[in-house]
């Protein structure tokens, strides 16, 4: 009988891509020992991205609490207590070895019924600032896992373990010449990816279109713009994508430069790829204390979203595509943030619990 594993998380790619990676490391090793179930959202990525790996999934009502004065605050304490109530019954049902979340509001209900039925559950903070879903999961925990080490002083020592942030093995396979066939590029351009995160970002979309004329007079650009997001531009060295699936790996192998948001989940991918960094963090959030802790180790160049224009980053894309010399010391600063080791670390926590 296979030993089952409750996975969750949702609403935005950050939580779900850590859990992902770790249960492939565990089918990978342990295919028959381990079975598992994600509980995500109807309406997040989470659905699509978890699909792809034959994963049981069960959607769940989800609620979010605000830190401000909103009228969906008293909509969504009903959600919240139905998908606490729908994890009860789901958990008893099945009767998991371990729960396991990387964050997200969907994930607290679950959380907060394993521990009402004594089963074990596992959190994993990737950001360096404890989100609330975590705050909120963190008394309730058996363990706490942190994806950088500044992030140890944030939670009860008795629980909290660095492990670093786990990762798909498959973006280490990445092949310029797939690139180059796929995405039909130049061999002899620079090329720039921009990611905009799982659901997209209307800033960048319109801040890298309206740089479009300056940018492909010296490089290519491969844009991933979020779902349903048709930005009209046109350029033979401009190629617009909602997102990419097995061809990202080939993206980022390709990539001279990438220009991105600070979601956790994308920057250590840069991370363990050594891909030389622009990050335009989303105002007052907390991408901005990660793209902080990047700049602050000379891992990358941020960039501020306030006051930043096509030109400014057209100038700036300019200047490192111009001195390698530059892009060289970002590439092997930003290696020195994640351990490549992570995803086995995080993994084999997991796999413990399971032999309980």
């Amino acid at each position: 009988m296979k030993m089952k594993v409750i996975l969750t998380g949702g609403g935005t790619g950050g939580s779900v891509t850590p859990l992902i990676a770790v249960a492939q490391n565990l089918e990978s090793r342990y295919q028959n020992e381990i079975e598992f179930l994600w509980l995500g959202t109807n309406n997040g990525p989470e659905k699509k991205l978890v699909s792809r790996y034959n994963t049981k999934f069960i959607a769940i009502p989800a609620g979010k609490w605000r830190r401000y004065f909103s009228w969906r605050n008293c909509l969504d304490i009903f959600k919240i207590i139905a998908g606490f109530i729908c994890s009860f019954f789901i958990i008893i049902f099945y009767q998991p070895k371990v729960i396991a979340s990387a964050g997200s509001f969907v994930s607290a209900p679950v959380v907060w019924a394993a521990w009402l039925l004594r089963r074990p559950s596992l959190i994993h903070q990737q950001d360096v600032a404890p989100g609330l879903a975590n705050k909120l999961m963190a008394p309730f925990a058996g363990i706490i896992t942190v994806a950088l080490d500044k992030s140890l002083n944030d939670f009860p020592p008795q629980k909290v373990k660095y492990v670093g942030n786990p990762y798909r093995q498959e973006i280490l396979n990445g092949s310029k010449e797939r690139a180059f066939q796929f995405f039909g590029l130049e061999k002899d351009w620079p090329v720039i990816l921009v990611i905009g995160g799982g659901t997209g970002s209307e800033f960048m979309n319109h801040l890298i279109v309206e740089a479009l004329p300056e940018l492909t007079t010296f490089v290519q650009v491969i844009h991933l713009s979020g779902e349903n997001k048709s930005l009209g531009a046109k350029s033979d060295r401009y190629q617009q994508y909602s997102f990419l699936q097995e061809e990202l790996k080939d993206a980022y192998a390709t990539a001279d430069l990438v220009i991105t948001r600070a979601g956790m989940g994308v920057l250590t991918e840069l991370s363990i790829l050594g891909k030389p960094s622009i990050i335009i963090p989303i105002p007052d959030s907390h991408q901005e204390v990660n793209a902080d802790y990047f700049a602050k180790r000379g891992a990358a160049i941020v960039l501020p979203q306030n006051n930043l224009t096509p030109r400014i980053l057209a100038e700036k894309i300019k200047d490192l595509i111009a001195h390698k010399d530059k892009l060289s010391l970002y590439q092997e600063k930003i290696k020195t943030i994640m351990p490549i080791d992570a995803t086995q670390r995080l993994a084999d926590i997991i796999y413990s619990y399971c032999k309980k």
